[in-house]
């Protein structure tokens, strides 16, 4: 089974009503467009169980733990370019977690995403307790993302006890830049993660695997918002690897799955 971990935010756009966020709702709704029967784990506010609602409304099983410190984003979008602010931080995914109701919950998952929002929001110990029996993907946002309230600007922060549990990593084109990283075999391959994917927005993605880096265009949707289109395209991904396509084909498919909720709205 699939599995995507996650906090599920707060999130306010371009000043609008509080709506919820974070890796699981959009990794589920794309879970849902594919027809994966994943499992989604995350946290939340005890006082916003109405977040968890779009979550369930995917048909996905769905453990949720709530939480005192939860997560919370500002989101504004000025010409096609994010202004993102961290209002609160949560609180971490522990060992003990990890040990205890969060690896019971996915004693069944062969593959798990962990849909980082912050470095520290997974510790290292945490990820290698969470990577024993089973393939590990890890969203890069852990890797150069502060965890610390205002607004996010990229500050790298390798760990190499991290990434060398990590199977599969997930990078925007700003955050491999941050990293000092060029779309390339050399460049990605320097991480020592076997299979690094690149999202490029609308230009598509690259995907490194086995010294090998192929590029997979994408078709832009105009007007559409992309919040949670890089959450979206790892789900889709990571479902389509775990059914034996390939890292090229898994990024074709997974385009087209982002193409289409972008068509329609990934809210």
């Amino acid at each position: 089974m699939l599995a995507i971990v996650g906090h599920t935010t707060r999130d306010v756009v371009d000043g609008g009503p509080v709506r919820a966020g974070g890796a699981p709702l959009f990794a589920a709704r794309a879970l849902r467009a594919v027809g994966e029967q994943a499992l989604v784990v995350t946290r939340c506010s005890a006082d916003d169980e109405s977040l968890i609602a779009p979550l369930r409304e995917t048909g996905l099983r769905v453990v949720w733990q709530p939480v005192a410190e939860y997560a919370s984003f500002s989101l504004r979008y000025r010409e096609g370019v994010r202004e993102l602010e961290l209002e609160t931080v949560a609180e971490p995914w522990t060992v003990d977690d990890a040990r205890g109701w969060l690896g019971e919950a996915l004693r069944d998952a062969d593959w798990v995403h962990l849909g980082a929002l912050w470095s520290g929001d997974f510790p290292a110990e945490t990820i290698q307790e969470l990577a024993r029996g089973r393939r590990l993907s890890f969203d890069g946002q852990g890797l150069v993302r502060p965890g610390r309230s205002g607004p996010v600007r990229l500050e790298p922060s390798l760990d190499p006890l991290l990434l060398s549990a990590i199977d599969v990593l997930h990078l925007s084109i700003d955050e491999a830049d941050a990293l000092g990283l060029s779309p390339d075999g050399r460049s990605l391959g320097s991480l020592g993660v076997p299979e690094v994917v690149v999202t490029l927005g609308e230009e598509g993605s690259i995907v490194w695997w086995r010294e090998r880096a192929d590029r997979v265009p994408a078709r832009p949707v105009a007007g559409a918002d992309p919040t949670g289109a890089g959450d979206a395209f790892m789900a889709a991904y990571l479902a389509s690897r775990r059914g034996g396509h390939g890292p090229a084909s898994a990024a074709r498919r997974a385009t087209e799955v982002v193409h289409g909720l972008l068509s329609g709205g990934l809210r």
